[in-house]
Parts: C-alpha cells; structure tokens; sequence
C-alpha cells in the first residue's frame, strides 16, 4: 500500500470517525431564540419526608398585580413572581454571555410560550393553569443582607392551597418542595422547568441545544438521549412516524434534568427516583406573523410524574465544571462527557489544567504546551510510519511494475493470485510492512480524539482568550480584517497542511490521487472553519510541530536509492504456461 493510499485511508477513517461519533453524540445546534427553542426540563416527585400541614394563605386581594422578589447569594441571583410563584430569571454570577452581561440561563422567548421554571404540573391541566396564573402570597424568613434563607409562596382559592418552599444555600443547589392538597387529601402533582435551559445569547452554530438527560443509580449512564431522539425527534425531522406523547423512563435513576455544552440544571431526589417522565409539547402560534423559517417548532418537555405525595428535592443549576460537580453529594461529574475515550480525555483535561495553572496562565498558549509534548509522545509511532513509508516508496516502481505485467487479468483470474503473491514476496525480502505506515497513524487516534473532546467540551475554554482577536477558544475564530469576517486560525491550518503534503513522501505520480491530495486541506478548512478556536488552533500547532518532526525525519532518514535490475518473478509466457500445466 503506498504512502497516498494510506493517508487517503487515514485520512477517510479519521473523518468518517468524527462525522459518525458527531452524528451520534454531539449536541445539535441550537435554534435562535425567536425560533425553535431549546428543550426544556421538569423536576421528579420524590419521596419526601413525612407532610407538614400546608400553611393557609391569606385571600390575595382582587385585581392584586404580580410582584418580583430578586435573591441574591454569592454564586447566583434569582429573580421570582408571584404570579404562579415561578422563576423568571436564574442569573450565574460568575459567567457571562457574548454581551458580557451575566449569564441568565433561563430562556425568556421559550417560557413566553411554554411558561416559566417552577411551574406546577397536575392531571388536572385546567386547576394547573389556575394554579400557574394566580397570585401567591410571599413570605421571606432568615433575611440577612437583604436577601433570605427561605422563600415561601402559598396560594388558596378556599379548596385547594398549594405551598412553595424554596431554601437556599451557598452552593449552586436550593432545595425546593412542593405541595398541592385539597382539603382532603394531598393531589398528585410535579413541578416543571418547560421553557428552555442554557446560554441563549451564543449564535446556533455556536451553541448546543439543551438535552434531556437521565442518569442512573449505579453508573454515570445517561440513558434517555438515545430513547427521546429515536422515539420523538425522529418524527419531527421527516421520518413519518407518529412521536408518542410520552416517554416513560424507568429504573432507578440519581437525577435528570436539562444541559447545554457548559451548564446544567438537574433536579436531585432525596433518594433514587423512578418517577421520570419525558413528553414532548407542541407550540403552534395561531397569530404567527415571522416567516416561515423562523416559526417555533415542537418543543421537548421533561414532566415529573405525578404522585399524590409532596414533593422535595435540590435543584442544582450550575456550571458543568468538574470541581463543582464532584462538590455534590452524591457526585454528578457525568455531566461532563468526554465520550468513549474518557480514560484517555481525562488525563489530557487535568494536564491541560495543570499547564494552565502553574506555567502560562492562558488557556491558548496551555493548548500550545500539550500539543507539542503529545507529539512528541506520539513522534516514535508517526517515526515507525514515516520508516515504512519510505520503504514503500523504494520498491513502489517495482510493485508498480508488476502490477502492470498482471493488470490485463481479470480480478478473479487465477494470475491475479500470482501478482498478489510475487508483491508479498518483495514486502518480505526488504522487510516491509505494507500497512506498518498506516496502524501507527491509527494508534494516535484515541489519543488525539480524546483531546479533541476536552477542547470541545472543557468549560474552562469558554470565553477563554488567547492572543489577537481570538477571544474565545470554546467559540468560532471572530477575526476581522477591513471588516470582513477572516478565520485566522482555519487559513493558516490549511497553509500549514498543504506544507506538510508537500514534505510527506509521494511514492507515486498517480495524478488522480495527487489531485485528490492536493484537496484535502482544502476540504478540512471547511470542515474545520466553524469549530472552537481552540479545537483549531490544537490542529494548527500538531500541523506546525508535524512540519518539524518531518524535517528531521528528511535530514537523519533520508530514503534509499531505489533497488535496480529487473523486478522478481516471471515473465508473462512463463506464467501463462505455469497456469496451463498446473
């Protein structure tokens, strides 16, 4: 196999790997924000501590205005109303949108449409649309700097009271419990977050729609993305098939809830729940005056299902960073999901951390420090390949040679078989591995896949600058040059990819396959052109330390003369009698 075929293999591989594993478990796109919203989350009915008697709300005065009530901790702010006694905004203190305003994660155009985070969902949709649309009655206790430990809303028409406890803490976690009662007997009821989840700010390309997600007790196995896609989304994109209205998820799960590439909002029982309930909900605007493109399509809608029990468990909105996750108990560090390859992604995030905090302190240039230890790690395996490519392209005009004194045959002809075994007998006698180029090429791939995710899904990149105007290495590049949009990193990784194609050995002058090379980085800028800053920049630097590595490997290794004299074997009268005869 010659040096092109290879890199045409590996490179074929190496594409349709990433084209397949992105068409499986990477997060789609997101709708902009006026259009197609991203999905939405609801919490479980849990298994609470015994009930407490719903505290009898005074009668809300007639025609009383809904009121907002903001707290304030350290990590978050949250902004309630008193109409439904909901979330109207759930501000991240420490993170910011592409505006540079603090980042409020929930989604203000999809809950106009599908109502707000805490909103209560009953069997009965009309008591629960009476319930979501009153006026509730505050109470703060435990003020302390102007904001309070808990908030309480309670709300009674004479029959029904409901009671909503929210008690906050230092953390990204508050505890909310719920409880619907008519007087008699407790309703079944659950609590939804139906409106949207994530930074809505970043443009669709950039940003990851917010998925549903299930885990279970025993592993960090998210089992639902695979069930709502194939079950649900399959009928909204062409399939056909008439989605079901719901999707019951059971087994023992420790938490579920929404997430985007970088946060999270998960909804933990007090113990294993198996009370999950996926639904998706159709949003048709009869007054729709946008166009057609831009008109909101089905939604996806997490729903808890209802027991008649109150109910209770943490909600933890935050950042999908490691420390943070691994700080609750029980650990959600799942959420983070670097892939197949995490025991080798791992590694690679920690040392990435590590170069950032000790040596450079940005983020850029720690990408720059890892990628040259990782080829130089690698160099042996791609010095292997680079040994046997030169082999091969010694005795290519031989190979090539007795190709043509076959080629006249047909594939199935019994000749054919000589030609392969006259080959195999040239590999042996120079020692030559026809795939030796190629299996080392294949080796580095969970290594440098691995890192790939930690790139595409590591928060720390996000709003991370490194130099120029690469501002952020988790966004696309945003350069601009006389004010036209110029992807600085993309164009200089395809210059620096047609310098490596033209320092690799060429142990063939076909001008199909030169042709076809000649493509490539053409087609990987493309490829590559919309992707993270600092997945690019990654590729960029391996290209530039490939250049070097390929230098030396041309001044200490340089190829052989081509072996002269007629090449082994027979002539072709002599294997068209050996074939007669025998």
């Amino acid at each position: 196999m010659s040096q092109e075929k290879r890199l045409v293999l590996f490179f074929a591989i190496s594409v349709s790997f990433l084209w397949l594993w992105s068409a499986l478990f990477f997060k789609a796109p997101p709708p902009k924000p006026a259009a197609r919203k991203p999905a939405a989350a609801t919490p479980p009915a849990t298994h609470p501590a015994p009930a407490q008697p719903v505290p009898v709300a005074l009668p809300v005065e007639q025609g009383a205005k809904a009121e907002e009530i903001t707290v304030e901790k350290g990590l978050y702010r949250i902004t309630f109303s008193t109409q439904g006694a909901v979330i109207k905004s759930w501000v991240l203190k420490k993170y910011t949108d592409e505006h540079d305003k603090q980042l409020d994660v929930v989604n203000q155009s999809a809950c106009e449409m599908l109502g707000y985070p805490m909103r209560v969902t009953l069997p009965d949709a009309a008591l629960a649309d009476k319930l979501n649309s009153a006026i509730y009655v505050a109470k703060q206790t435990g003020v302390t700097a102007g904001s309070p430990e808990k908030l309480e809303f309670t709300y009674s028409d004479g029959k029904i009271q409901i009671r909503k406890l929210f008690t906050f803490t230092a953390s990204y976690e508050v505890r909310v419990q719920t409880r619907v009662f008519d007087g008699e007997r407790d309703l079944p009821a659950g609590v939804a977050w139906p409106g949207g989840f994530g930074d809505h700010s970043l443009a669709p390309e950039i940003a990851s729609v917010a998925d549903l997600a299930f885990y279970q007790t025993t592993e960090d196995e998210k089992i639902v993305t695979d069930h709502i896609t194939s079950s649900l989304l399959g009928h909204w994109f062409g399939s056909g098939e008439k989605a079901p209205q719901e999707l019951n998820i059971r087994g023992s799960l420790r938490f579920a809830g929404l997430e985007d590439s970088y946060f999270a909002a998960v909804f933990l029982p007090d113990s294993p729940s198996d009370t999950f309930q996926a639904s998706r909900e159709v949003w048709t605007p009869a007054d729709w005056k946008g166009s057609e493109k831009e008109k909101p399509s089905p939604m996806r809608a997490l729903l808890a299902t209802a027991q008649p029990a109150p109910i209770s468990f943490r909600l933890l909105v935050a950042p999908k960073d490691l420390d943070v996750l691994h700080a609750v108990v029980p650990p959600v560090d799942g959420l983070v999901d670097f892939g197949w390859f995490k025991f080798v992604a791992m590694p690679l995030f920690l040392a990435l951390r590590y170069v950032h905090a000790q040596w450079v302190h940005n983020y850029g240039w720690a990408i720059t420090i890892l990628t040259l230890f990782l080829n130089l790690a690698m160099f042996p395996l791609k010095l292997k390949g680079m040994k046997s490519a030169k082999e091969m392209q010694k005795i290519a005009p031989i190979v090539k040679e007795i190709q043509e004194r076959y080629k006249q045959y047909k594939f199935n002809d019994p000749r054919k078989q000589r030609m392969n075994e006259e080959i195999m007998k040239l590999y042996k006698e120079h020692h030559v591995n026809p795939v030796g180029g190629c299996l080392p090429m294949l080796l580095q791939l969970p290594l440098l896949y691995g890192f790939y995710r930690v790139l595409q899904y590591s928060i720390e990149l996000r709003h991370a600058p490194w130099i120029g105007c690469v501002k952020d290495l988790s966004a696309p590049d945003q350069c601009y040059l006389f004010g036209i949009h110029i992807a600085i990193l993309p164009t200089i990784m395809v210059v620096t990819m047609f310098f490596a194609q033209k320092m690799t050995p060429t142990p063939t002058a076909d001008p199909a396959q030169q042709r076809m090379m000649m493509f490539m980085p053409l087609i990987f800028g493309m490829m590559f052109y919309r992707l993270a800053s600092g997945v690019v920049l990654y590729y960029l630097m391996a290209n530039v330390v490939g250049i070097a590595q390929q230098l030396f490997i041309n001044k200490f290794f340089p190829s052989a003369a081509t072996p002269k004299g007629p090449p082994p074997g027979r002539s072709k009268a002599r294997i068209e009698k050996t074939v007669s005869v025998g």
